[in-house]
């Protein structure tokens, strides 16, 4: 009786842990993929694009600058706002000269965020994982800098020479 009673309690387990909302994993467009998990601890910039936006394009050396420089701090994901998939996407991300990540579908309903139909938009997730704000227009280095070290406290000058010992 005991083993039939530790049987179902087993099977029942297994049939929860199946019925799990499991996180979503994103492809992305190098053949990885990425869940949101794995960047907890960093501040992640989900940039929104579009080739034939001015601004977005003023503003992409900006942020390649950025994620070479706070690699360990936070993270730079692309999306582009047209939606476009394969080797077209591939070629405009190329063009725009795009050198972290490109996701090739969009997170947005993962943080219950509406598209504010103004290019270039940024998404702010905090370390925790939490969305926190939305930033419109071009952004810079330091801009960014300014919105890392607002989420975890650090100043400017500790934010430039790299993460504390």
């Amino acid at each position: 009786m005991i083993k039939i009673a530790n049987l179902l309690f087993g099977f029942f387990l297994l049939l929860l842990s199946a019925c799990a909302e499991r996180e979503p994993a994103y492809p992305l467009l190098d053949g990885g993929e990425l869940r949101f998990s794995e960047l907890q601890g960093k501040v992640i910039f989900i940039n929104y694009w579009a080739e034939w936006c001015k601004p977005c394009r003023k503003e992409m050396p900006e942020l390649n600058d950025f994620q070479k420089e706070m690699n360990g701090q936070a993270r730079v994901l692309a999306v582009n706002f047209d939606g476009i998939q394969g080797e077209q996407l591939a070629q405009q991300s190329k063009a725009m000269g795009i050198e972290f990540s490109v996701l090739t579908e969009d997170p947005r309903s993962q943080f219950d965020v509406m598209p504010s139909g103004v290019l270039p938009e940024t998404l702010v997730v905090d370390p925790q994982g939490r969305f926190r704000k939305v930033l419109l227009g071009p952004q810079t280095v330091a801009t960014l800098q300014q919105v890392v070290a607002s989420l975890t406290g650090e100043t400017d000058n500790q934010l430039e020479s790299g993460p504390s010992n």
